[in-house]
């Protein structure tokens, strides 16, 4: 059995529901809304659900953006708002100490580049609190961004760039952005994920780098990242799945046709459809053509709900005022 290219723990959790028609044993699921807002939280918290989701045990929070949000100021605004105040717990931090924001991904490449530019619109503050302590209130926390590229063009694993930023300057926490993968395209550039258990950055399109987490870096590390592609295999198949509910749903129970739909196993149709695909289009995956305007709404949804909670003596309109 091929497995469905995703790097959403939500995901991970209806895969597995849809094929064992049952909860995971080892997960835990809370569902709630702010107004149309939607947030999961997904925790891993058994050795059996770690193995089962494919992902490290930790706390996965998931952020449903509302349609249409990259078109209005005000509304994204509001999202940022929410995922400040979603943020905010797991942000573990006294005033006085640093947090580094670290946007993995490729800047050339639009699908790749969220990180990149949630960096360009980081409030970078360690070098003031440095330099001119005096200029700065102290409820201002020390934070630096860095993005380091990608493995083509540095030459260098962003892990060991990351590790050797983080021996030197000794921050509290660090806080990981990257481009993910995901199995609809209905989550495509609509779904933030914010995990606690770090990331092993292009995980999702099997393009799999050093890890960055905790235990590699000896810090706290923060994964925030949301789906700008969708595997085209997975696109396929979906489509598929669809026009069959359709035809099921038309045709006349009991009869030939009928039970001939029915028969059809989802699993080996996957499978038959990658097998397909392949020699003509390889690994491809597919975004949306709208992908520049929504890199720069979502990067800039992301940031602000890094600053809103990395410095919560600071309200949304005074980290713009600092920003412009």
């Amino acid at each position: 059995m091929i497995s469905i290219r995703t790097d959403l723990a939500v995901e991970a959790k209806e895969i597995y529901k849809e094929k064992n028609n049952g909860e995971m044993p080892g997960v835990d699921v809370e569902e709630y809304n702010r107004e149309d807002i939607k947030i999961t939280n997904v925790r891993i918290v058994s050795d059996i659900g770690e193995k089962m989701m494919g992902k490290p045990k930790g706390t996965y929070i998931t952020i449903d953006i509302p349609e249409f949000v990259h078109y209005d100021g005000d509304a994204m605004d509001r999202v940022s708002v929410v995922m400040g105040e979603v943020l905010s717990p797991l942000i573990k931090l006294d005033d006085s100490m640093t947090a580094l924001v670290v946007g993995l991904g490729n800047w050339n490449v639009t699908p790749d580049a969220v990180g990149p530019k949630v960096v360009s619109k980081i409030m970078v503050t360690r070098h003031l609190k440095q330099l001119v302590p005096d200029s700065i209130d102290e409820g201002i926390r020390p934070v630096c961004a860095i993005s380091p590229g990608v493995l083509g063009i540095t030459g260098m694993e962003t892990g060991e760039i990351i590790r050797g930023i983080v021996e030197r300057i000794k921050p509290n926490l660090v806080i990981c952005i990257d481009a993910l993968a995901s199995r609809k395209m209905n989550r495509v550039n609509r779904t933030i994920q914010i995990g606690t258990s770090g990331i092993s950055p292009g995980a999702g399109i099997g393009n799999r780098r050093m890890e960055i987490s905790e235990k590699t870096l000896g810090v706290p590390v923060i994964a925030i990242g949301i789906p700008t592609v969708v595997d085209a295999a997975t696109l396929a198949n979906d489509t598929i799945d669809l026009v069959l509910d359709e035809m099921i749903k038309s045709a006349n129970e009991g009869k030939e046709f009928y039970n001939m739909l029915k028969s059809i196993d989802k699993v080996e149709k996957q499978k038959m459809i990658a097998e397909i695909l392949n020699p003509y289009v390889g690994n491809l995956v597919v975004t949306p053509k709208e992908i520049d305007m929504v890199i720069s709404s979502v990067s800039k949804i992301i940031a602000n709900g890094i600053n809103i909670a990395l410095q919560p003596a600071l309200d949304l309109e005074d980290i713009n005022k600092y920003l412009n």
